[in-house]
């Protein structure tokens, strides 16, 4: 076996490589050309984030089995292209999670106490120790914003501190938080009740998860650790709410653009700022490498696969059945996520026909990529369960030769505390994937385009009511599909809404709210597209 490391990694990867009689080829910074012409005979590359693997670089490498990205992201590699050309591509997901976490930590600490204020005063020969008055954190509340790896190391720190913790984290069993003495609850509600809030979750959606709006929601005095994405706090709203005195203080690691262009949140005193170096330690460095090495060590060595981030491989015939049917199952799982009002505890499937036979496994990381979408970094298929069992959600499959009305079927359900919600659908050859049962009434909608799903109880006048809304704000409705159930089980409408010219659909949350405000109408929730 031939591993090429091209970026900068600590001895010891490269020797636990050696260590199986492999030939390791490490060297940093080399010329595009010459890492080319490395990669022909190549069985692995390990990269961090100046190597850039795109489709040019994988398509001259024939040999190349296994691409490792020695960190988090994997924005430097083109998965499309790693999956077409059968190269499976791994990272090294929370073996800086330590390091971050008391990074976030430290920031916190040192917003509390005006650290690096009070230190530059000192520096520039001040003594104002009057005007440095800081609040101690025991006993107060830290809003964590995440409990992922990282959202839960820093929980046990704020525990060692003396604080109550409380975290919003849709994706997390109520049991997992108890577990971590943690009360979980509603953003806004965060906001409100936090004295310290940390942010531990990706990026989602075009507009920061900490706007104006959401900052004017937090206590004057609470303080933002963000040691996560630049991109979730809108910082000039930040910077003003800190001037005005709405805002504590914040402790940043990481910017919107880096190096911030515009230094007035920097210069600021209430803040306290690194450049993106949470994860920078020497044995978080040592860990990251080693755990990247060993995946490619398990996996050319004994076919084992961990951590991986595209999809997985199948056999022809195997891919020929199920591929068709994993767009269905995506977008099944994400209309759960949509739908789903309280906080999941199991997502179950059962597949029909002849579904009910051979390796469906692709269709559960489907499904569960569709129900977890963007809100958690970095779910594929292959790795979907491992992320679910991590937030303490099981995933059930059965299979049922009962026979139904359709050639192949997939039912799901999302199980929570209250019961949850069912979904049933299949695949049309001419119209795609469609929806044909919702918390059990029976209905025949595209899982396509922009949807408006509406729940309500079964009475004259309601879909009327959503027509009139729509029209009202000029939305066009494209295809309106309507099923009632059972007496008194209440019926289910499914509007496709017509895109404008610049790919909007205008279904607001103002639209949504005037729709759920009609009195006979127990849910509506729009899904704007399907992530792909």
């Amino acid at each position: 076996m031939k591993i090429v490391i091209a970026d900068t990694l600590p001895p010891s990867a490269a020797e636990l490589l050696r260590h199986q009689g492999w030939t390791v080829d490490a060297e940093a910074g080399r010329p595009r050309a010459r890492l080319e012409s490395t990669l022909v005979d190549a069985d692995a590359l390990i990269v961090r984030s100046a190597t850039r693997v795109d489709a040019e670089l994988l398509a001259g490498s024939p040999r190349l089995r296994i691409v490792a990205r020695a960190g988090t992201g994997v924005d430097n590699v083109d998965l499309d292209a790693a999956s077409a050309n059968g190269v499976l591509v791994v990272n090294a997901p929370g073996a800086n999670s330590i390091s971050v976490a008391e990074h976030a930590f430290a920031l916190l600490l040192a917003s509390a106490r005006s650290v690096a204020h009070a230190d530059a005063r000192l520096k520039a020969g001040r003594w104002e120790k009057k005007r440095l008055l800081g609040v101690e954190v025991r006993g107060k509340a830290l809003g964590v914003v995440g409990l992922g790896r990282i959202g839960r190391e820093v929980v046990h720190r704020a525990h060692a501190f003396g604080m109550r913790c409380i975290a919003h984290d849709p994706f997390i069993a109520g049991q997992v938080a108890a577990d971590l003495d943690v009360e979980l609850m509603d953003l806004d509600e965060l906001c409100a009740a936090a004295d310290f809030i940390t942010l531990h979750v990706p990026a989602t959606g075009p507009q920061p998860l900490f706007t104006a709006e959401r900052l004017a929601r937090c206590k004057p005095s609470a303080r933002i650790i963000n040691t996560a994405r630049g991109a979730l706090i809108d910082e000039a709203a930040l910077a003003d709410a800190i001037e005005r005195g709405a805002i504590g203080g914040a402790g940043l690691d990481v910017f919107q653009v880096e190096p911030p262009p515009d230094e007035r949140l920097v210069r600021l005193p209430q803040v306290v700022t690194t450049p993106h170096i949470a994860g920078s330690t020497h044995e978080a460095q040592e860990l990251v490498g080693l755990e990247t090495a060993a995946c490619v060590r398990d996996y050319l060595g004994a076919g084992v696969v961990r951590n991986a981030v595209n999809y997985p491989s199948l056999g022809p015939e195997e891919l020929k059945r199920v591929q068709p049917y994993a767009v269905l199952a995506r977008r099944l799982g994400t209309l759960l996520k949509h739908i789903a009002d309280e906080r999941p505890e199991a997502l179950s499937l059962r597949y029909y026909g002849g579904l009910a036979e051979g390796n469906n496994e692709p269709l559960v990381g489907a499904s569960l990529v569709g129900f977890f979408g963007s809100t958690v970094d970095n779910v594929t298929p292959i790795n979907a369960r491992a992320v679910a069992r991590d937030r303490g959600i099981e995933v059930i499959e059965s299979r049922s030769s009962r026979p139904r009305n359709f050639t192949n079927l997939i039912s799901m359900k999302i199980h929570t505390a209250g019961g949850g919600h069912w979904v049933e659908g299949v695949l049309f050859e001419q119209a795609g994937p469609r929806l044909v049962l919702l918390d059990g009434v029976q209905i025949e909608a595209p899982l396509e385009g922009t949807l408006v799903v509406v729940r309500n109880e079964d009475q004259p006048g309601v879909i009327g009511e959503v027509g009139r809304i729509l029209g009202g704000h000029g939305i066009n409705i494209e295809t309106f599909a309507l099923g009632r159930g059972p007496a008194g089980g209440g019926a289910v409408a499914v509007v496709k809404i017509d895109q404008d010219d610049t790919g909007g659909h205008g279904v607001t949350a103002g639209v949504v709210g005037e729709i759920t405000a009609v009195p006979a109408v127990r849910q509506a929730v729009v899904i704007p597209g399907w992530e792909t």
